[in-house]
Parts: C-alpha cells; structure tokens; sequence
C-alpha cells in the first residue's frame, strides 16, 4: 500500500506525520509523494485559526478527489482540527473516511487494519522512529514536549493537545542521534513553549541541560529553538546559548501585544516593561542574537489607539522578524466570549500596516549585519548559474527569508561567507570564504527504517 499526506499548520504536525508514516511502514506501508499514485492520503489538519480551519477543510476535499482521479481507497483525517470538531466534520465531510483526533492516533493502526488496508506487522512499533518527506534532509524538527499550560484568551492548543507533558532527555538525544544519522545539519526544536521543558517532570532536568545533553551527544552543528515564552528565557539558558557555539542565538519568542491593556484581556503573563526589560537582558548577554515574535490584530476591544501602541512598540523593540495575524474567535476559548467588534476589513488594514512597518525595521536591523562574516548552511543549489540558497543563523527555515551566495554547493554544506548587502528587505546577498563542513552522502530518501528507538517513557509521544 502506498500512502501519501497532506501536512497543515506548524512543524509540530510535520513531526507528527513522520511519525505516523514511520508506523505505517512497520505494515509494509511505502510513502508516495505523488496523491495520484497513493492509495491511502493522510490529512493532518490544523485548527489554530479559522484560515488554517478552512485550508484543512480544502486539503481534505482535494485528497477525496483522489477516490476518482488517482487510484484513492481511503482518506483519512487526523491532528488538531480534528480533535476539536469531529462531529460536524463526519456530519460534513462523509467522503472522508475515517477522523482521528490528536488523542486518538492509537486507533490509527487498529482502524486501517479493520478496512483491510495493510499488511502484516514486520516489526514492533517505536515512537521516536519517523520517516522522513521532505526535501531538506539537512534540516530536521524534533517536538521535546507535548500540550499546554497557558491560559492565553485566544488560544484553543490546550483543548487540542492538552496539558503540558515533557518527554524523556533519554528519548529526545535518541530521537536526535538518529536525525544526526540521517543527515540532519540543522535540528529545530519544537514545543508550545520550549521553556516549559521539564517543569512537569522535576527531576532536574530543563531547557538549559536538554541543550547541553544534546551539545555533548551529537555532533549536530546547529540546534535551533522556536517558540518559547521570555518569563522562561533564564540566566541559566542565556549562558548556554552564549557559550555553546552549536546552540544558535536565535529566540522565537512570541509576545502578541505591546499594550498592557490587550495583553490583559488575552491573558498573557507579560507586560510592555517586562517584555522590555528581558529583550534588553536577552541581548545584552548574547549580543549577536537574532530575536523573532508574534502579533495578534484585531483582538476584541483593540482600539485604533492600542493599536498604534502595538506598532510604537515594535518600532522601539526593532525584532529582526515578526509574524503576525488577524484575530479570529476559537470555540471554546474565554475570547470566543467577546463580542468580536473589531471589523474584518479593519484587521487586514492594521495587519497591512504592522507588516510594512516590520519589514522596513527587519531591513534596518538586517543593514547591521552586513560587512561581518558568518556561517551559511546551504539548502538549495542552482548548478545552471552557479549559485546557491542558503541561511544564516538568524534565519530560520521557511519564515526568515534565505542568503543567496555566489558558488553552488550541494545541500547541507555549511560555509563561511561574507555578508555584503541586504536583498528585497529580507533577504541576503554573500560570497563564500571557505566551507567549513563539506555536505553529507546523501541517504536513500525511501527504504527501510533507521535505528530504531525503544521507548523509555509510557505514552511520551502524546499519544
């Protein structure tokens, strides 16, 4: 059986689905990148905000279309959106065949089997082994925890993923040897909130000694972090990431507001000074770190004036990028209890605004890091002209534009260049100095599994 998916929303669920394809190949599953040719599509949806919603609805009909115009027995929808609306989507969607919520990917494997859709088991099943789909190898998300404990007013993660859970340090350094196996240059770590690790645990163990285990047992040169809350940001995890040259100065760090008065009605834990104060320490101990945030506008009761409160911060805090989206109401949440008065047309006024203010502060901040060297990982190659695509630290993959550099060199090189100018506000033009850390042999890109992982922890994976 061949399967192919349709991965939506965060890297999160792209982590997910390697997992589930990886169980799926214990049954004589083989992946496809081709829906035409799959005979089983795997939706792995979204239900972060409502265009996300609509996009996973749009996935869904499309893979159905698979029943008629490719060789399509089966489609089935999992993941967050799922796990939240399962009711009115089977009422919905009946040429989706089967809905499984984040909480109930258990039954995927039981479920197939019941519909006669795959083989017998070769072999038993580990959480921590995951297939891989895309095309950089050299760059790698690995989830360290699973849930939420935030409380935030617009945020329904909680009711999709539930409660915060850290999985074992001995699982996640596993998980990461075996990405180091396979290729992996770059290795992302992905949470709700990153510095939450191991607060339910307390043994000990947190972000700080995660990064350091990770550091001392693989070779991985460059371990990014996305998405954690500056109350979390300690001395203790500035001084790795100061010290530890593999540890890239690069904070997501998500604030959605800068006036006090909407940060309260979101229920956020911090405040314009405190956010302040913790940029400056951020920077302070890493001066070269490169810092990424989030903005909501449009959240109920934003007046104009809170609004331009919102842009006077940005300008005085000049993060290197921000991403940023218009409210949306999510059922269940305390917002979804506001009366969502701010017109739609005046959210995608303010979103137009905030993002022409971001990219002339993003091009300022990057006219800084010209005339400097720095390392470059090379993600693409363009062997017609010679040249290729690649990024440097503060640029994370797929959100924080690329390097164009002036010799092709395959994927996975790590280069030191020289940064000479800033391209289109976002992007950077460099020339390379020497390679650093020649490419990897390519691995097969489909095949039998990799090392796997026995599993350590009952139930670490979430699932």
């Amino acid at each position: 059986m061949k399967v192919g998916v349709i991965t939506l929303g965060c890297d999160k669920n792209t982590v997910d689905s390697e997992r589930y394809l990886a169980q799926l190949s214990d049954y004589s599953a083989e992946y496809t990148p081709e829906l035409s040719q799959a005979d089983l599509i795997i939706v792995n949806t979204c239900g972060f905000i409502d265009a996300a919603k609509k996009e996973s609805i749009d996935a869904m009909i499309e893979a159905a279309r698979f029943k008629t115009s490719g060789r399509c027995q089966a489609v089935i929808a999992v993941g967050c959106m799922i796990e939240r609306h399962k009711e009115e989507l089977i009422e919905s969607l009946p040429e989706v065949d089967l809905f499984l919520g984040s909480s109930e990917m258990q039954k995927l494997v039981p479920e197939l089997n019941e519909r006669g859709l795959l083989g017998e088991a070769s072999e038993a099943v580990h959480p921590g082994v995951r297939l891989y789909t895309g095309d950089l190898p050299h760059v790698r998300y690995m989830k360290i925890s699973e849930g939420c404990d935030h409380g935030c007013a617009f945020c329904a993660i909680p009711l999709m993923r539930g409660r915060h859970r850290s999985f074992a340090l001995t699982e996640v350094v596993r998980e990461a040897q075996l990405l180091e196996l396979q290729g992996a240059r770059e290795v992302n770590l992905v949470a709700q909130d990153l510095a939450h690790y191991g607060r339910d645990t307390r043994d000990g163990v947190k972000l700080p000694e995660l990064l350091e285990a990770l550091v001392a047992e693989t070779a991985i040169p460059w371990i990014r972090m996305l998405y954690l809350y500056s109350a979390g940001i300690t001395d203790r995890l500035l001084d790795v990431v100061a010290r530890e040259e593999r540890v890239l100065p690069y904070l997501d760090m998500p604030i959605q507001h800068g006036s006090d008065v909407v940060l309260a009605r979101m229920r956020r834990p911090e405040r314009k000074r405190t956010i302040r104060d913790r940029v400056k320490k951020f920077r302070d101990a890493v001066p070269n770190v490169a810092i990424r945030t989030t903005c909501i506008v449009g959240f109920p009761g934003e007046t104009e004036a809170q609004f331009e409160e919102l842009l006077a911060f940005l300008e005085e805090m000049q993060f290197e990028r921000v991403g940023a989206f218009t409210y949306s109401a999510q059922e269940g949440t305390r917002a979804a209890q506001y009366p969502d008065d701010v017109h739609e047309a005046v959210k995608r006024e303010r979103l137009e605004r905030l993002t022409e203010l971001q990219r002339a502060i993003t091009a300022e901040r990057y006219e800084t890091r010209t005339g400097r060297t720095a390392r470059a990982l090379v993600d693409r190659v363009d062997v017609h002209s010679g040249t290729s695509m690649a990024r440097l630290p503060w640029q994370a993959d797929d959100i924080d534009g690329v390097t164009h550099i002036d010799e092709a060199l395959p994927p996975g090189t790590i280069a030191e260049v020289a940064v000479e100018e800033v391209v289109d506000d976002y992007d950077f033009q460099a020339s390379v100095i020497r390679v650093v850390l020649p490419a990897m042999a390519p691995q097969p890109r489909h095949g039998s599994r990799q090392l796997p992982i026995k599993q350590v922890t009952i139930g670490s994976y979430g699932r």
